[in-house]
Parts: C-alpha cells; structure tokens; sequence
C-alpha cells in the first residue's frame, strides 16, 4: 500500500509550527465545540483525542488555562486526579486494556502539543498494539472512530458522575 488516506488531519498537518490564535482545550467551552467531551466537572473535564494514539485515547483537562501543575490550585489539581481516576476506571470496564498510560508533557522538548494548557494524556494499551504501521509507516491504524469511543464510553462516565453524587 503506497497512501493511506486521513484527511481530518488536515487541519492539524498545516498548523505544524504550533503558531495558534485560540487555545484548542479553551475552545470547547464555545457552542458546538464540544462534541468530544465525556463529562465536565467543576473544575476540568474529560475529552476524546482528536489524534489519538490508540482507541479510546482520553485526555483530562483543567477548564482554566494554565500551562503547569505549579500554577493549578489544590482543588484543580484534586479534580484532575478524580477525572483521572475514572478514565481509568471507564476505559478499564470498555475496553479491558492489559495496561494504560498515564502522562503529563511539559514543553516542547517533553513531546507537548499544546504548550500552554496543561492536560494529563490517559492511553489504554495492549500487548502487540504497535503494529507494523507505526513502526515502518509512521501510521497509525485506529478500529474505532470517535463517534463509536464516546457512544462507549459517555454511559460509563455518566454512571461513575452519579455514583459520586
């Protein structure tokens, strides 16, 4: 296979220098930007990756723009981790993964994307999922889309919100 066609990275590919206007986890505060988000808190929410690195790629994000942890208050921070706490717990019961990633990129050089708004990336993983598109392709392949993500897993984190309650 010569070309494997991803079009919705568009956007993203042409804005490789990083050079933004608005913050993209601000922006989902605005009507219709939020067609990605499981479940808001008080203080943070939960959303899908728009490029994610394996199905089911969530990421947990402070409402208020701050760049580090330092710069959090307690109760923002105490949120983060709640949030934190019940994707793992709703990508464990979706997706029954053999293991996650939990982490936070702190500039460039750490791998961030989006330097200014801190977000802590949580990544289900399985024993073999770096197949052989990523390795030689620097492709990924995904089985899920994000419409089928979230249909999954909003009702779980809808259920975890209520018990909390």
């Amino acid at each position: 296979m010569e070309r494997l066609w991803s079009p919705w990275r568009l956007a993203y590919v042409t804005n490789a220098s990083g050079e933004t206007l608005d913050c993209i986890f601000c922006n989902t505060h605005e009507p219709g930007r939020d067609d990605l988000i499981l479940v808001r808190g008080r203080l943070a929410y939960v959303v899908l990756n728009l490029y994610p690195y394996n199905s089911g790629h969530l990421m947990i994000v402070p409402n208020r723009h701050v760049a580090t942890l330092h710069a959090t208050d307690a109760a923002e921070r105490d949120e983060l981790m709640h949030l934190t706490r019940h994707a793992e717990m709703a990508l464990t019961e979706a997706y029954k993964p053999q293991g996650l990633n939990v982490g936070i990129n702190l500039g460039r050089p750490a791998g961030a994307g989006v330097l200014d708004h801190l977000h802590v990336h949580v990544v289900p993983r399985w024993n073999g999922d770096t197949n052989f598109m990523t390795v030689v392709g620097d492709t990924r392949v995904l089985p899920e889309d994000l419409a089928a993500t979230k249909k999954r897993l909003q009702p779980i984190f809808q259920r975890l919100a209520a018990s909390q309650a």
